[in-house]
């Protein structure tokens, strides 16, 4: 009994014993070296910033989470095409306006000739009384009608040349006024009468957007703009070069827009005549800067056409530079800037040096009679016909 109570005395003594001597690294947490493991990895630059994203992509995947992508960048559009067209459009305007003034002033002489023999031919064959008795043969209805159109006839009679060659203007854009609220217009008038230089079809729209106005207040306030200065802007430049510089100044200013647009990055549609008014105003202001102008609803406040022309340029740079989007102020400035620059310097070089195209065109037309225009006979004198300044 005492050699066990010994034996289990010494076993106990070299149980507590083992445990003293055991190392310090043992006795700790068997966790430690995996903290510490983790700890020397994350201080490792080892994992580039691309494999996380692609790790972190993956995981999203395979979690079944959809993954944003990127929006593509969108290129900007070359300018180059619509810029010919430009140039193109403006060069085949003024030469139809050429030969428009060359027909239309042989025209009129023709039917002054035509007048003169029949006044010749009708003098004294016809008196008052064979009128009267031609009106008591109507009806009623045909009296009503013929009034009418004496009516119309002399309203139309009363306006002056520029309200006269406005008008088919105004009707035109009356026209796709209502066609815009038509449905199943709607993408045809979104491709060919909106101007967008990141849309497919840039060029004809550049001509058709001059035309072409969503909303009523838009299309009133232009044309009301253009009623008031149609009859200086045609008595200054005569029809025919009103209404090429009306067309080539909503081209060129689609033009401006596009180039802003493009530089800009903000690729957004627009329509309107504003910049062909714009045009109209500016090469009047311009060339009258001392008329006074008045606010249709403030008729007590006055202005030189000077001054609307500098305030008018100085608001559309504003928003141009600030990004304003309620008008297309890149159009506005390039038609006021077309307009200046055409009265000051445009009309020398272009509408003076139409004579080799009339003759041009005078020599196809008449092959029997060359060296005689219109307005000048063999043996008359007299210019080309038209305004000329």
């Amino acid at each position: 009994m005492a050699w066990r109570g010994y034996a289990i005395k010494w076993a106990k003594t070299e149980f507590v014993r083992s445990q003293n001597t055991t190392p310090r690294s043992s006795s700790l947490n068997p966790y430690n070296q995996q903290r510490c493991g983790f700890r020397r990895e994350a201080k490792r630059p080892d994992i580039k910033k691309k494999n996380a994203t692609q790790e972190t992509n993956t995981s999203a995947t395979e979690a079944g989470t959809p993954v944003p992508q990127p929006p593509p960048k969108v290129p900007r559009p070359t300018l180059f095409t619509p810029l010919m067209f430009t140039v193109g459009f403006t060069g085949c305007s003024f030469g139809a306006a050429a030969i428009l003034q060359y027909e239309s002033l042989k025209s009129r002489l023709q039917t002054a000739k035509d007048e003169e023999k029949s006044e010749k031919g009708m003098q004294g064959t016809q008196d008052m009384a064979y009128w009267h008795d031609w009106w008591n043969q109507l009806s009623s209805f045909q009296r009503q009608l013929i009034l009418l159109v004496s009516m119309v006839d002399d309203f139309w009679n009363s306006l002056t040349e520029g309200q006269k060659t406005v008008t088919g203007i105004i009707a035109l854009n009356a026209a796709v006024l209502c066609c815009w609220r038509i449905p199943s217009m709607q993408r045809s008038m979104l491709k060919y009468f909106t101007s967008n230089p990141a849309s497919k079809t840039r060029c004809l729209p550049m001509a058709l957007s001059s035309f072409s106005h969503y909303s009523i207040i838009h299309m009133v306030a232009n044309m009301y703009v253009l009623w008031i200065f149609s009859s200086g802007i045609v008595s200054l430049l005569g029809k025919e070069q009103f209404l090429a510089v009306y067309l080539s100044a909503g081209v060129v200013s689609t033009m401006v827009s596009y180039t802003c647009k493009a530089a800009t990055g903000r690729l957004y549609p627009s329509l309107g005549a504003s910049g062909a008014v714009m045009a109209v105003l500016a090469a009047i202001c311009s060339k009258m800067p001392e008329a006074k102008l008045g606010i249709i609803f403030l008729p007590m406040v006055t202005f030189t056409a000077g001054t609307a022309l500098k305030a008018l340029v100085a608001v559309d740079t504003a928003g141009l530079l600030l990004g304003w989007r309620l008008f297309d102020h890149a159009a506005h400035l390039g038609g006021a800037l077309f307009g200046v620059w055409y009265v000051a310097y445009g009309h020398k070089l272009i509408w003076r040096k139409r004579e080799p195209l009339v003759k041009l065109w005078h020599d196809i037309r008449s092959p029997g009679s060359r060296g005689s225009r219109p307005g000048r006979g063999p043996g008359g004198g007299g210019g080309g016909g038209g305004p000329t300044s």
